[in-house]
């Protein structure tokens, strides 16, 4: 039986919008910039991020933003009129979004004192914060109270992994992540960070390689030194817009860990992700032992 909560999310997350749908989860829509157009992520349901990628390439400068209070007491009240509401968060050390979601839950919870409302912090992002919170998304199926669900993925937000790398540093120097200098001087060498989530809650680099090949077999050891249990989960390739790298890192993997065979899927990442890593950007999403960094 569904307990009497509401399970809800954000776009950040890229949970894939027929999932969402299909799952009845209710998904907080993240706003970027392109082009001086303002848009609303709906996880891939127009193909938003195929044109963003296309749009990069071609020299355009995507920006992100804070989603208002006001706008999450627009998503917000409505649930709280009627049910408890659980919603789960990206990562609160990416942005400080979350701190208005915290504001409309104080100014909600004073005029529906007698409602709970939980925010839980995945300090994940993007698909690795799918893994987590369909898990989670589950449980409630199966009756889990908030509270369990809440044990539950502060148990487990530390075990869910993404390693990856991107095609062009430039868009890692926009966030501040590396200097200009290394930046071009990467571009130059055909430098690839090797990047992971870390026990921080931040994306952190973890190495550097030497092209296209040394990165995505960096990948998949990585991933065979960190994941647990292959067979009996869904292992993501998340990539933006290099379907076709994409398909070159499943193929190394099957290699590697042939029980993964069969439960690896291939996703867009989501364009307000997207924006900040960049085309070109391919990495592998699963569930494992706890984060190294």
């Amino acid at each position: 039986m569904t307990p009497d909560y509401v399970f809800m999310t954000d776009s950040d997350s890229d949970l894939p919008f027929n999932i969402a749908k299909e799952r009845n989860i209710p998904v907080v829509k993240m706003p970027y910039t392109l082009d001086g157009v303002e848009h609303l992520d709906d996880n891939g349901e127009s193909g938003q991020e195929k044109t963003l990628f296309k749009r990069m390439r071609e020299g355009s400068v995507p920006i992100t933003s804070l989603l208002p209070t006001a706008v999450y007491l627009e998503y917000f009240e409505p649930i709280l009129k009627e049910k408890d509401l659980l919603f789960v968060a990206f990562s609160s050390q990416m942005s400080n979004t979350i701190q208005n979601v915290y504001e409309a839950r104080e100014e909600l919870l004073k005029k529906y004192p007698e409602r709970k409302f939980m925010v839980l912090d995945t300090m994940s992002i993007s698909l690795p914060m799918t893994l987590l919170l369909l898990q989670a998304h589950d449980m409630y199926l199966n009756g889990a109270s908030m509270e369990e669900i809440e044990k539950w993925i502060m148990d487990n937000r530390f075990k869910v992994h993404a390693w990856f790398t991107v095609d062009n540093l430039i868009y890692l120097k926009r966030g501040g992540r590396i200097t200009s200098t290394d930046a071009f001087f990467g571009s130059m060498l055909n430098i690839k960070p090797i990047l992971t989530l870390g026990k921080c809650g931040k994306i952190v680099p973890e190495s550097k390689v030497q092209g296209h090949k040394k990165a995505l077999k960096t990948i998949v050891e990585r991933t065979v030194a960190n994941i647990e249990n292959p067979a009996n989960q869904t292992i993501i390739i998340m990539h933006a817009d290099v379907e076709e790298h994409a398909i070159e890192l499943q193929k190394m993997l099957e290699a590697a860990i042939p029980e993964a065979k069969g439960h690896i899927e291939l996703r867009m990442i989501g364009p307000v992700i997207g924006a900040h890593c960049g085309p070109g950007t391919l990495a592998t999403c699963f569930m494992g032992r706890e984060r190294p960094i």
